[in-house]
């Protein structure tokens, strides 16, 4: 692929063009130089588009689709579209398909779908054989397969011993365990954050301790094993304060929040609207206050879109009955926006690769081109119309928000959103 982009203003930190408006030109995938009114001589695709900002490319590190087994909610194929025309240039990709993705053949058929596209996938496997929280899966099998991460997606490990040895056993070829953080004894049939708002609306709640309980427990165990844990989409106040304390002891501890627990409380649900049903569940303001400090300090380490596809049959019901999840890659960027500036913004897009195994790659020249294009200034209301899923439970419909992604420039290729 070679293509040049005109009059791009770089957002980069690491790269001696941050702030900078310039001509990028890409050439077989890298970049071979970066200025002001390049020539081209080749005539090469040039990309000129409304008020261009490029960044280095993004990283979600909860991403779920549905194939193989439920491709109703997503394929492999549409979802690394609706990530590329996101913005994304990896993705982090859950294994709550059907069958559960537990074993060496699982993590190849990923990869396999997932090869000759834009966007990079890197597979998480199961922790436990079919998600079931009895048995752990092959993990070292999967590791030699491409897997990243092992994770039960939003199943908690109720039993202690089997978290423990799996943080010993991981810790022998440097594998991330990842445990969501919900005590189940303690959340019993909770549908919601319990609060004023779930006993004026009549649900029943999920204590913010249920959360709270299994993050000190599971702190404890890696304390005990010094293993490596990540500890996905917190949500409370206390639970921010447990993981600073835990990072002041250097326990090798990472954590990510949803966006939407950054942007929205409990208050929402006052209409039973389902699309706001997600767990780990709303919480109140003093937490999201709390998460929001904790993004700003360092202390989580990554956000995330947390997208999950999900059939309307599954969110078109009583809310008692509907289940948890939303879609979120189309409205990353936008709803962040909101909430911080231009330049926090693209480094909490950026964030977290290491983490994951990820190489971060700087726009200067003679680099890999991995890159992020995207008009920041774009206000728009959210609607179905800017959704590219072919599930459509998204949390931000109807909210306005600010800033419209292009597209990437990742692997060679080049994808733009022409809608």
């Amino acid at each position: 692929m070679n293509v040049l982009i005109k009059s791009a203003t770089i957002i980069d930190t690491n790269s001696e063009f941050h702030n900078k408006t310039l001509d990028i030109l890409v050439e077989q995938g890298s970049i071979s130089n970066i200025g002001t009114s390049l020539e081209n001589p080749n005539n090469y695709q040039e990309i000129t588009l409304d008020n261009l900002h490029v960044s280095q490319g993004w990283f979600d590190s909860s991403v779920s689709f549905g194939e193989p087994g439920l491709e109703e909610r997503e394929t492999i194929a549409n979802g690394l579209k609706t990530a590329a025309y996101s913005g994304f240039t990896t993705v982090a990709l859950n294994a709550n398909s059907n069958p559960v993705i537990d074993s060496n053949s699982d993590i190849t058929f990923v990869s396999s779908r997932a090869l000759g596209h834009a966007v990079n996938v890197l597979p998480i496997g199961a922790l436990t054989k079919a998600s079931n929280g009895i048995d752990l899966a092959e993990l070292y099998d999967m590791k030699t397969a491409g897997a990243v991460a092992y994770y039960d997606y939003k199943k908690p490990i109720s039993n202690a011993n089997l978290m423990k040895i799996a943080l010993q056993y991981a810790s022998n070829f440097n594998g991330l365990v990842c445990s969501f953080p919900q005590d189940n004894g303690i959340a019993g049939k909770g549908v919601m954050n319990e609060h004023i708002t779930s006993t004026t609306l009549g649900l029943k709640g999920i204590p913010a301790l249920a959360e709270e309980l299994q993050i000190a427990r599971d702190l404890f165990l890696l304390e005990y094993t010094g293993g490596k844990l990540h500890i996905p989409t917190v949500s409370t106040a206390k639970s921010v304060a447990l993981i600073r304390a835990a990072k002041l002891k250097q326990l090798d501890v990472s954590c990510s929040v949803a966006i939407h627990n950054l942007y929205f409380n409990d208050s929402v649900l006052q209409e039973f609207n389902t699309h706001y049903k997600v767990l780990p569940p709303l919480r109140i303001n003093s937490d999201v206050e709390a998460l929001l400090a904790g993004v700003k300090d360092g202390t989580i380490d990554m956000v995330t879109s947390d997208h999950n596809p999900l059939n309307i049959e599954e969110k078109k019901v009583e809310f008692d009955y509907a289940a948890y999840g939303t879609i979120g890659l189309e409205s990353a960027f936008g709803a962040l926006h909101n909430l911080f500036s231009l330049e926090q913004t693209i480094a909490l897009l950026t964030q977290g690769k290491q983490r994951f195994g990820a190489e971060s790659t700087t726009i200067n020249v003679g680099n890999i081109a991995n890159l992020t294009l995207f008009n920041p200034d774009s206000q728009y209301i959210f609607t179905t119309q800017d959704i590219i899923s072919k599930s459509k439970n998204a949390i931000f419909e109807g909210e306005k928000l600010k800033g419209k992604t292009y597209g990437v420039c990742n692997n060679n290729q080049l994808v733009l959103n022409t809608k």
